[in-house]
């Protein structure tokens, strides 16, 4: 038995090889690439791509599993071996649903759509990409029905990113949060907004890059395992435990950009970063779930990096960075400017309060798509529509509107979008647990810019796993409890109390809530 489990783990480990040399094809075509080279890039990542797939549907992959069945059963649940035997076979039977030449095809499209779209967003040409977003449809359909007997035609699409989640389910958690947020930002927006203009200045994009990698370093990101470059869509990608790597984007009149996208690729990197090196080529040797994984991203750009306990340290050394713009401008200025909340055009920019019903729109637009509910001629129109229902404001063109994302253009539609929620929702979680188990966070935080104790206990209860766990048990492991939107909706009132006028739900509540949530004191 131990001989056949080494021989299937020496195939997933030529499965990983291949897939990580497509991974860098695109970190490299994100980066790098001169545009004359898409055309042969699609090829090469469609090759690489179906070779992969091809190796690990490989009927004697499928013999392997099928014979280690008794030594998985002889095995403890939270044993490597069982939990590696457990989550192959899972993925498996879900790549043996797909044919190969189907998965190459896709990925030459995506990959030619992607191209097209770097061109097609700046140009404001969203009848250019119809076509493409014609066809990804399209695609999209044919995958889910690689998966009879669903419930929606959204659920394969959305199980291939956050395992155990249906659409109904997902509606569900959304709705509850929609029918807390929803006054949150109603009472918010009907406010002054923040004075954020000292964020609208000229910042030299060298010193941003650098500030911001600092900080990502103070974190815990290792950068003998890592690195960062500059891209249209900041993005995080590892090609080994050994190679976890960062993009950002700079706006040289506008700070924000580039530091908490930096700070946000940075959350995902060290949960890579963090996985047992002894995972290393397995199929646990990855985030468990999309929700899961953006959690960290968020935890550390927002929950983190936008808290007033963060900034305390921090401020002091980002003014001596930039003198001239910030040296006159005051700690809670500048703390109000970067956690303004406004109804806004695009995502990636949004503030806290107004980020998920972000989320939520392009999540009912993907369903309303792959139930022919939509068409993608009207979709330009519907965003307008949905928009201004939803915000109050009219995108002036399609740029800042549905071609802003870079989803829909590099990839399938359905599943794309609801890990964001899902994981805005689970850092609050998690960081609650955190703080509960090491109340000094926040101390360390302000006082020394430590991080640690914050980074060791996400190690010790989420990193090191990898996908060991389904995001389910893992929430339950990590936290005590299954996924609440309770400490995500008391961190926001908590939180943006402080910068505006919040019903604190009675003195006793808001004073809990200031014991359980850490960073947002700097008394």
């Amino acid at each position: 038995m131990e001989t056949k489990f080494q021989e299937l783990k020496t195939r997933l480990l030529e499965v990983n090889d291949i897939s990580s040399a497509a991974g860098l094809l695109y970190w490299d075509q994100s980066t790098y690439m001169p545009p004359g080279g898409a055309a042969a890039r699609g090829r090469q990542m469609a090759t690489l791509s179906r070779l992969a797939h091809e190796k690990f549907v490989d009927p004697a992959v499928g013999k392997l599993l099928d014979e280690l069945v008794p030594y998985e059963e002889s095995l403890n649940y939270d044993s490597d071996e069982a939990s590696m035997l457990r989550v192959t076979r899972r993925e498996y039977e879900r790549a043996t649903k797909i044919p190969s030449e189907f998965l190459a095809e896709v990925t030459s499209h995506t990959s030619e759509s992607y191209q097209v779209w770097t061109e097609a967003r700046p140009a404001n040409d969203f009848e250019r990409m119809r076509p493409y977003l014609e066809k990804t449809l399209d695609y999209s359909r044919q995958a889910a029905n690689f998966f009879p007997g669903y419930e929606h035609i959204a659920d394969p699409l959305i199980e291939s990113s956050d395992y155990g989640m249906k659409a109904t389910e997902v509606s569900r958690v959304f709705a509850e949060l929609r029918e807390a947020l929803v006054p949150i930002v109603s009472t918010i927006t009907s406010q002054e907004p923040a004075d954020d203009s000292c964020l609208h200045q000229h910042f030299p994009e060298e010193k941003q890059l650098s500030f911001g990698l600092e900080v990502a370093k103070q974190f815990g990101y290792d950068m003998n395992r890592g690195r960062q470059d500059k891209t249209h869509h900041p993005f995080m990608t590892k090609f080994s435990l050994g190679d976890v790597r960062i993009t950002t984007r700079t706006k040289e009149n506008f700070l924000g950009d580039a530091l908490f996208s930096t700070l946000h690729e940075t959350g995902h990197a060290l949960y890579e970063q963090g996985i047992r090196m002894d995972l290393e080529g397995t199929p646990l040797a990855g985030g468990t779930s999309s929700g899961v994984h953006e959690s960290q991203s968020r935890l550390w750009e927002n929950m983190v990096g936008r808290s007033r306990g963060f900034w305390y340290y921090y401020y002091p050394k980002l003014q001596s960075v930039f003198p001239e713009q910030l040296g006159a401008v005051s700690r809670d200025t500048f703390n109000r400017a970067i956690n303004k909340v406004e109804r806004s055009l695009i995502r990636t920019n949004a503030d806290e309060v107004t980020y998920n019903l972000h989320v939520m729109l392009r999540f009912d637009f993907e369903l309303a798509m792959l139930e022919g509910k939509l068409e993608i001629r009207d979709l330009p129109d519907a965003w307008r529509e949905r928009f201004e229902a939803d915000f109050g404001i009219v995108p002036p063109d399609d740029k800042d509107g549905v071609l802003q994302d870079v989803h829909w253009y590099f990839g399938l539609i359905g599943g794309s979008f609801q890990g964001y929620t899902l994981g805005n929702i689970l850092a609050a979680q998690f960081y609650t647990s955190a703080f509960k188990a090491h109340p000094e966070i926040p101390a360390e935080i302000k006082r020394k810019g430590e991080f640690s104790t914050l980074h060791n206990w996400l190690k010790e209860n989420l990193y090191q796993h990898g996908s060991k766990y389904t995001a389910p048990e893992i929430i339950e492991r990590a936290t005590g409890s299954p996924l609440s939107i309770k400490p995500y909706i008391a961190y926001l009132k908590l939180k943006y109390g402080y910068f505006y006028n919040l019903d604190n739900d009675g003195t006793q509540q808001w004073e809990d809530m200031v014991k359980t949530w850490p960073g947002q004191s700097v008394s």
